[in-house]
C-alpha cells in the first residue's frame, strides 16, 4: 500500500505558521514513507474563496520546498460527486432539510429545560427542531440538509479508527457520545455542495488518502467522519492529529493572523529553514 497524505486549504486567506507546520509535517511523513502528498483546494465556499489566495498557497508551499502532483483537486469542480451522495443518503432516510438559524439553535440549546448547552465540532449541539418534521418527497436544495444521526448509527455495526498522533491507539465510535456530543451534524448548506464532514470524506476515499495528518482540533470531527465512511463503504484512513501552533498567548493561530503570515515572513527575509525551526521541525 502506497503511503498517500494530503493538504487542503481554503483559499480565504494567507496561510500562516500553523500551515506551514501541518504541511511540512504531512509532506515529510509522506517523504520518509517513500509515499505521496497531495495538495487540494477547499473552495467548497465560493463566497469566501479567492483566486489570489489560491494562488498564494501554491507559491508560499513551493518556496518552503514542497511539491505535489498535478492536477490539484478543487472542492468547487466536485459538486456532481457530492450531490449524488447526498441523493443517496436521503434515499436511506439519513438526511432532513433543516431552516433553523444559528440564532434558533442558539435560542433552542439556551432554553430552561434543556440544561447547559453543549459543544461539538459544529458548535452548539443542534436539538432536533426540524427532525420530527414530514419529509418532502424530493431532496430539497434550498436550506441545510442535516445528517440524522440516530438512524445513521442503526445502520453501523462497529466502527473505529487509528490515531497516531496526539491521542494514539484505537478510537471506537460509541453511540451515546455521538448522540449527545456531536448530534445531527449539517451535511449540505444552502447554496453549497456539500459541507467540509461530507466533501473531505469523499475526497479522501476517492484520492485514495490513507494517512490524514492535520491539526488536534479536528480530532472529534473525525468521529463524524468515520460514521459517514462506514455509510458509504468507504475506507478509513489512519488518522495523525498533530499540536497547535499557537500565540505567545497560547491561542491558536488563525488566517486573520497576518503577523504570522508565511508571505509576511518572507518578506522579512526569513528562510525556509528558518520556518522549520519556528515551528519545531
Amino acid at each position: 500500500m502506497i503511503f498517500r497524505t494530503r493538504f487542503a486549504p481554503s483559499p480565504t486567506g494567507p496561510l500562516h505558521l500553523g500551515h506551514a507546520y501541518s504541511a511540512l509535517l504531512a509532506h515529510d511523513m509522506a517523504e520518509r514513507a517513500g509515499g505521496v502528498f497531495h495538495l487540494r483546494i477547499d473552495d467548497i465556499d465560493q463566497s469566501r474563496a479567492r483566486p489570489h489566495w489560491e494562488a498564494q498557497i501554491y507559491d508560499d508551499l513551493h518556496w518552503l520546498g514542497i511539491d505535489w502532483p498535478a492536477p490539484v483537486w478543487r472542492q468547487s469542480e466536485r459538486a456532481d460527486r457530492y450531490c449524488a451522495t447526498l441523493q443517496r443518503l436521503w434515499a436511506r432516510g439519513l438526511l432532513y432539510p433543516c431552516t433553523c438559524t444559528r440564532r434558533d439553535i442558539a435560542a433552542a440549546a439556551n432554553a430552561p429545560q434543556e440544561g447547559a448547552p453543549i459543544h461539538g465540532p459544529d458548535g452548539l449541539v443542534y436539538p432536533g427542531t426540524c427532525r420530527e418534521k414530514p419529509l418532502p418527497a424530493v431532496m430539497p436544495t434550498d436550506c441545510a440538509l442535516r445528517l440524522n444521526m440516530r438512524n445513521a448509527l442503526q445502520e453501523i455495526d462497529k466502527a473505529s479508527f487509528q490515531e497516531t498522533g496526539t491521542q494514539p491507539g484505537t478510537h471506537k465510535i460509541r453511540a451515546e457520545q455521538m448522540l449527545d456530543q456531536i448530534g445531527d451534524v449539517v451535511l449540505a448548506r444552502r447554496d453549497m455542495a456539500a459541507s467540509y464532514h461530507l466533501s473531505i470524506v469523499l475526497d479522501d476515499a476517492d484520492q485514495e488518502i490513507t494517512h490524514v495528518v492535520r491539526g488536534e482540533d479536528l480530532f472529534e470531527a473525525t468521529k463524524i467522519h468515520v460514521v459517514l465512511q462506514s455509510l458509504l463503504n468507504l475506507p478509513t484512513p489512519i488518522y495523525h492529529h498533530h499540536r497547535l501552533i499557537r500565540d505567545d498567548a497560547g491561542k491558536r493561530l488563525a488566517k486573520r493572523d497576518d503577523a504570522r503570515a508565511i508571505a509576511t515572513y518572507r518578506a522579512e527575509g526569513k528562510t525556509p529553514q528558518d520556518i522549520r525551526a519556528m515551528v519545531g521541525l
